[in-house]
């Protein structure tokens, strides 16, 4: 949709800059993808600019976006789009923002040149506005006006066939479901006969009647497919083995023509099996999630299904049950099994008030959960949500290996045209020796098992991850977090549990060291705060409840701001506070002086216990003892960051807004490299981006709502206990699901294995390519060799490429 901008003329400039005729002008606003430096926005203004009848383009690389003024009447927002996606990018309209959106699932959708098939037909559809290809699952999402019958049609053109997303499937028939293997078994078939009728002596005819029949067998589903392909101008796989296999009869090689559709057949099927059990690693998580559930209406229990489950209604979920919903205990008591969103390896004790996800399995007990959300909408559903967009996305490996092979098939078959022409043109051997050598090079054309090496690899990292509780968004964050060498860490929440405890006791006057002061001391500071809010008290009064000690009654609570608090606890007044109130009160006497000091050297908070007395006129005081209140390291932390190190990471940096001292008592404690402390937000945002202006590639880990600013900042933001948190699930590019450091180094190791995966399989489909291309000229190459050679390096590529589901 376009839209006339705020000011309706623009004057333009001729030659000579004097000013021109005023034209009436209308804007559209594009959100471009890939567009990420100063060279893609320059290539992207040069395509907008070589259309008549733009007069103005100004690219936002920083916003992804393009703003573009036109004489009315000379372009279309289509012919825009199209201009940008000829360079390499792609296009949505933000000017129509309300578009439909749908998506298709593509029988027929199976590798890259589909893709790009569907791409270069429905890529010129007046309404078009943004494609998105997800060939692993045969999905299709288009957004713009266009009608879901006139998508469904264009893509029937191409012989394929589309039904809508949640749409029934039409039951398959047996030729659908079976037919590529009846064929190719056939195919298989004439190639034995036609082998053995050479062998006995059969007539000739006899051999090339079988061996025609192999073709024709093994080539039933390629040579359309090839032929719709190449009408479209699209050089894929099926129009090159069409090809090749025509060639080679006219030459006279029926066998080799026979063997080499027979081999491409089989390999087709090995392919498209070993395809489904990478998609199968994402179906996986949606196994996990139960189809019906048991809710509690008017005073009866129903089943129903699980998405008919409102939020605010109660589910019953019995011994081995599923749960259908997140949401809140409020009856019962069970063991839970949170592996599939959390992955935890134990089961989590649940109890009236605590939390549950959907998808977790019910242990021995019965629960009564009340839903806090409804089933479209639960942490399962985002993170399955999540996956399937991550699938989608393109690091940097795959826009390589694509951009690569865009270049890499028409200039093989360029190369085959010159070998099968020229040559004998020159005299230099026959003319069938060197169209033979062709033929093998178009086989070679076709870099299937280069295309689709990352891919696979990519989406098997990310179904990996998501099992062991990492949800990563995309194989851009997963590739990147595998290059990482910096892992920054914010303290409190990370680092440490994230809540205040006490950890000392130090007694003074008469009191004796032992459990008997700690619990005296202790209980007159419990009298004081259960009238308090600040957050200090809270630990105090999880102290006493874990020592069973009641609060004794007080009167005349008051809180000294910036000191503490007092109130009358029996006959005296008990003060808790810091150096600055015992100071004011005259106790701050050096012994306890020095314990604050000692305290705050631990980078723990210090705060005193002190009593004061007034007996026949005259005033007694004493400090009874000093607390010594810590957020409390987590028990794993030392033992994450030695994995991390262990991982590749070089540094680890820790970034906190506390005080110099207890950020270095801490950083000591975990064994940070480095630490930075009393930063406020926007200070570790500069921190990042100095560690990544010096060349680093930084990792930083917060909870993904206080750090937002500094997870956005660095190269991969990761965002600890993400399962009860929606912020930190939209803002983070790597979410650890459970609240357990320990799977940060588990998210590190699987991206690095990922991406050594990713590079391994490049390398390899590189090597065969380069090695066939070689033979190939050479003539050493049979026709059936660079079959063997070009899909057995696909079966290879995915085979390694399923390994990175398992750490």
């Amino acid at each position: 949709m376009t839209r006339r901008s705020a000011a309706a003329n623009t004057t333009t400039a001729d030659a000579s800059g004097a000013g021109s005729v005023t034209m009436a002008a209308t804007t559209c606003e594009l959100r471009v993808g890939g567009m990420d430096c100063a060279s893609c926005a320059a290539s992207v203004e040069r395509a907008l600019k070589s259309l008549e009848g733009v007069q103005d383009v100004r690219v936002d690389v920083v916003g992804g976006k393009v703003r573009v003024g036109y004489a009315e009447g000379t372009l279309a927002r289509g012919d825009l789009a199209r201009a940008i996606r000829r360079v390499g990018y792609t296009v949505e309209d933000t000017n129509d923002r309300v578009s439909r959106r749908a998506a298709f699932l593509v029988d027929g959708l199976c590798c890259a040149a589909e893709a790009r098939q569907l791409e270069d037909r429905l890529g010129n559809l007046p309404g078009v506005t943004t494609l998105e290809f997800d060939v692993m699952r045969h999905r299709l999402i288009v957004e713009g006006t266009i009608t879901a019958p006139e998508v469904q049609r264009a893509i029937q053109d191409l012989g394929m066939t589309a039904r809508a997303e949640g749409e029934q499937a039409a039951p398959a028939s047996f030729w659908r479901r079976r037919g590529r293997l009846v064929m190719t078994a056939a195919s298989g078939g004439g190639v034995a006969l036609g082998l053995a009728a050479t062998l006995a002596g059969l007539p000739a005819g006899v051999e090339l009647a079988l061996l025609g029949a192999a073709t024709i067998a093994g080539g039933w589903f390629v040579v359309p497919r090839g032929v719709r392909a190449a009408m479209h101008r699209a050089l894929d796989m099926n129009v090159l083995m069409s090809i090749a296999a025509i060639g080679a009869w006219l030459i006279g090689e029926p066998e080799e023509a026979a063997a080499t559709l027979f081999l491409f057949a089989v390999a087709e099927l090995l392919e498209s099996h070993s395809m489904d059990r990478a998609r199968n690693a994402i179906k996986a998580l949606m196994d996990h999630s139960p189809a019906e559930a048991t809710v509690r209406r008017d005073g009866a229990e129903v089943r129903v299904p699980a998405t008919d489950v409102q939020a605010g209604e109660t589910v019953v979920v019995r011994p081995g049950e599923k749960l259908p919903v997140d949401g809140e205990v409020t009856g019962g008591r069970s063991s839970v099994n949170q592996a599939p969103i959390t992955g935890e390896s134990m089961p989590v004790d649940k109890a009236p008030g605590a939390e549950v996800f959907a998808g977790s399995l019910n242990g021995q007990g019965v629960l009564e959960v009340r839903s806090t959300k409804p089933a479209s909408d639960t942490t399962l559903a985002r993170i399955i949500h999540a996956v399937e967009e991550a699938q989608a996305s393109r690091g940097p490996s795959q826009t390589f290996v694509d951009r690569f092979a865009r270049a890499y098939t028409p200039l093989v078959v360029l190369v085959a045209v010159l070998v099968g022409v020229v040559p004998p043109a020159f005299g230099w051997g026959t003319s069938d020796a060197w169209v033979y050598r062709a033929l093998a090079l178009l086989v070679v054309a076709c870099p299937c098992a280069l295309v689709i090496s990352t891919p696979v690899t990519i989406v098997s990292g990310l179904a990996g991850a998501a099992r062991g509780g990492v949800l990563i968004k995309g194989g851009a964050h997963l590739e990147t977090a595998g290059t990482a060498t910096v892992v920054c860490l914010d303290k409190t929440g990370t680092l440490t549990e994230g809540r205040p405890a006490v950890t000392d006791v130090v007694p003074f006057g008469d009191a004796a060291p032992g459990a008997q002061a700690f619990d005296g001391i202790l209980r007159l500071a419990l009298g004081v705060e259960r009238h308090s809010e600040h957050p200090l008290a809270r630990a105090v009064l999880d102290a006493g409840a874990a020592r069973g000690l009641a609060a004794p009654e007080s009167v005349d609570f008051e809180a000294l701001v910036g000191r503490g608090a007092r109130a009358h606890v029996g006959s005296a007044v008990v003060y808790l506070g810091n150096e600055r109130l015992l100071e004011e009160r005259r106790l701050l006497t050096p012994p306890v002086r020095a314990a604050f000091a000692r305290l705050a050297a631990e980078g723990k908070t210090a705060v005193a216990v002190a009593v004061e007395r007034h007996e026949a006129g005259l005033r007694t005081g004493e400090v009874l003892g000093v607390l010594g209140l810590a957020d409390r390291l987590r028990p794993n932390a030392r033992t994450a960051l030695d994995a991390l190190r262990a991982a590749g990471v070089r540094r680890l940096v820790m970034l906190t807004g506390d005080s110099h001292g207890t950020a270095r008592a801490v950083a000591a404690a975990v064994g940070a490299d480095e630490v930075h402390a009393e930063l406020l937000p926007d200070d570790k945002v500069r921190v990042v981006r100095e560690l990544e202006g010096r060349g680093e590639r930084v990792v930083f880990v917060g909870d993904g709502v206080n750090d937002a600013p500094a997870l956005a900042a660095a190269s991969v933001g990761v965002a600890m206990g993400a399962a009860g948190t929606d912020v930190a699930l939209e803002t983070a590019d790597v979410a650890l699901m459970a609240d357990d450091l320990e799977t940060l180094p588990f998210a590190m190791r699987l991206s690095r294995k990922t991406l050594g995966i990713v590079k391994q399989n490049i390398a390899f489909s590189l090597a065969v390519k380069a090695v066939f291309l070689v033979l190939a000229v050479g003539g050493w190459a049979t026709l059936w060799m660079a079959v063997a050679a070009d899909m057995g390096g696909s079966l290879v590529v995915v085979a390694n490429g399923l390994r990175a589901r398992r750490l």
